[in-house]
């Protein structure tokens, strides 16, 4: 309503550009929000307009690649049709020829890849290999060629092959001398192995002979018409597998085994390699589990946390005089690594008519309760104190506590207490190791020629990880005298099996390095391991007992070299083990199977 000066009153209409106004101020709050909507949905179709022009140009661009490379390849098989016969090979191939294997062409700016692959082959008409009814397996010769290049998306490649049958039918024999290569490719369960690259040199034939070739879907590659002579090297590889050759005889392999192959005048050679899977294997090295202790001689108040009418002096904490009742308790001890917990226990004078009563405490100084810790509330009175039951999660650090109390003119004391435990394993860093494989490439005067040995160094983090390995059986070696270390425990024990495309974990726990040692392997039949047997070593002079870690090993340092050690070893349900001749002599191991 308006009131006019006369005191009427009128009622007040919005004017419609007051409406109008007032909707525009709304209008204008949803503005960004429109303009962000709108944006983001320009930038979506713009986007899809953008890949869809950069899908055009990548199919344009394969589609000029993929011309080229048609035209390369035409190009070469026009080549090989208008030669003769006898001139259709390549240079180092079987059949040899002035064609190059492998060249590096450009076209169009592109970079192209061409290899061209020439082989004898036999033709099942009239018999396959011996059975060729005219001894002759060289049918026609067997053309490829394939042209390969680069993409956005990785590696293109396009292959032509065809048949050239000798002139009139007539084969045509390799010239002589010559035979047939069999490669076999196979894995490590004997299947046979397709796709294999198959790489043979032989510079020591006539012509010379460097070529590389595939193996087919039943894992062969054959070679007809080799050049007969001795030094054919062979190497079979294929991406993401181990390899497999033949070895020269030199200097550091006097016996190769295998050696190159020798192709004999119309004979089959045949060559078998297995490859596999490569494998990974990771080594850790850490200290055993070792004992140790924490002690309070009582020379200061450093090692104590509290205490109530309780005071040290004349290196022992006692009651102080005139007081019926006292108390004192340690600092926490915290061992670093903590393992298990082993005992408490302690010196103390206590005269008639005083008694200390001794506690554990965890680490707040609360005292531990009897679930965890039978009898710890009545307290304990005759060390030592059984800790081993203690959960070393739960109590990572623990205190010692004691009330002593007098109801005569005596006055109790504690001349020392202390707390046995075992610590580790903790890492070893920076430590040499030789891996080494059982598979062996030849002999020397001096013994085997191990196809796999290689020093290794696990760095500032104590672990390397060895990746590459053939499937095989791996030995780990320290050299104590440079390393100042033994192996006293290895998990799993050595030697290990790594199978093909496998990765294992090995754990390599050193001891302090002796002259003499023994390092005992206990396991079942199956070879598992079987921790926590009794292993005793003794002879005159000597008589140690110990268990088998959770590796199933027990290892004994600080040895005479001698072969007159007896050992006995047992464990609950197991027929014992014992033996009278042992022999130590530097690091030695005994092997022992617990049935």
């Amino acid at each position: 309503m308006y009131t006019a000066k006369d005191g009427a009153e009128f009622p007040v209409h919005y004017s419609l550009f007051t409406v109008r106004y007032r909707a525009a101020s709304r209008r204008r709050g949803m503005t960004l929000i429109d303009t962000v909507v709108g944006t983001a949905l320009m930038l979506v179709v713009f986007m899809g307009i953008a890949a869809a022009f950069q899908l055009s140009l990548d199919v344009i661009t394969n589609d000029k690649a993929r011309g080229g490379a048609i035209a390369l390849a035409n190009e070469r098989m026009e080549y090989i049709r208008a030669l003769s016969y006898a001139s259709i090979g390549t240079s180092g191939g079987i059949p040899a020829g002035d064609i190059a294997q492998t060249e590096t062409v450009t076209l169009n700016n592109i970079p192209y890849t061409r290899r061209t692959l020439i082989l004898y082959a036999d033709d099942p008409a009239d018999g396959l290999d011996a059975a060729d009814t005219n001894s002759n397996p060289a049918d026609y010769k067997a053309v490829k060629v394939e042209v390969s290049w680069t993409s956005r998306s990785g590696t293109r490649t396009i292959a032509l092959t065809t048949r050239v049958d000798p002139p009139n039918g007539m084969e045509i024999a390799c010239t002589p001398p010559c035979g047939t290569l069999a490669i076999a490719a196979v894995d490590s369960a004997s299947a046979p192995l397709a796709g294999a690259t198959v790489n043979i040199v032989n510079a020591s034939v006539s012509p010379a002979v460097d070529l590389t070739t595939f193996t087919n879907v039943l894992g062969y590659a054959y070679l007809i018409g080799a050049p007969a002579g001795s030094g054919y090297s062979i190497v079979v590889s294929k991406p993401g597998y181990s390899t497999a050759q033949t070895y020269s005889v030199s200097a550091e392999n006097t016996d190769p085994n295998p050696g190159n192959l020798t192709v004999s005048d119309g004979q089959t050679t045949v060559g078998t390699f297995a490859i596999d899977i490569l494998g990974a294997k990771s080594v850790r090295t850490w200290t055993q589990i070792l004992s140790g202790a924490w002690e309070d001689p009582f020379d200061g108040y450093s090692k104590i946390a509290t205490s109530t009418n309780a005071s040290v002096a004349g290196s022992e904490v006692s009651l102080d005089a005139g007081q019926s009742a006292g108390e004192v308790q340690s600092v926490a001890i915290a061992p670093i690594g903590l393992a298990s917990w082993g005992e408490a226990s302690w010196s103390a004078s206590v005269p008639p008519d005083t008694l200390i009563t001794y506690r554990i405490a965890d680490a707040d100084g609360t005292l531990i309760q009897d679930a965890n810790l039978p009898g710890n509330s009545t307290g304990f009175t005759t060390p030592p104190i059984d800790l081993s039951g203690l959960s070393t999660t739960t109590y990572s650090a623990i205190r010692l506590d004691a009330e002593m109390s007098s109801s005569g003119a005596g006055l109790p004391s504690i001349d020392s207490w202390d707390v046995q435990y075992f610590y580790g394993p903790l890492p070893i860093p920076n430590m040499d190791f030789t891996l080494q494989g059982s598979k062996t490439i030849g002999s020397t005067v001096d013994g085997a020629v191990y196809k796999y040995s290689q020093t290794f160094n696990t760095g500032a983090g104590a672990s390397v990880d060895i990746t590459g390995l053939e499937w095989d059986t791996y030995s780990i070696g320290i050299n104590g005298a440079s390393t100042g270390y033994d192996i006293a425990s290895s998990c799993a024990p050595q030697p290990e099996a790594l199978a093909p495309g496998g990765s294992v974990i090995t754990d390599i726990h050193l001891a302090a390095h002796t002259v003499n040692s023994l390092l005992v392997d206990v396991h079942e039949p199956d070879g598992t391991p079987l921790p926590g047997a009794t292993v005793r070593l003794y002879k005159t002079g000597y008589d140690t007992t110990t268990a088998s870690d959770s590796c199933g090993q027990a290892f004994f340092s600080g040895l005479t070299s001698s072969d007159s050690y007896s050992i006995s070893v047992s464990a609950a349900g197991y027929t014992p083990y014992t033996s009278s001749s042992v022999s130590v002599g530097g690091t030695s191991g005994l092997s022992v199977t617990l049935n």
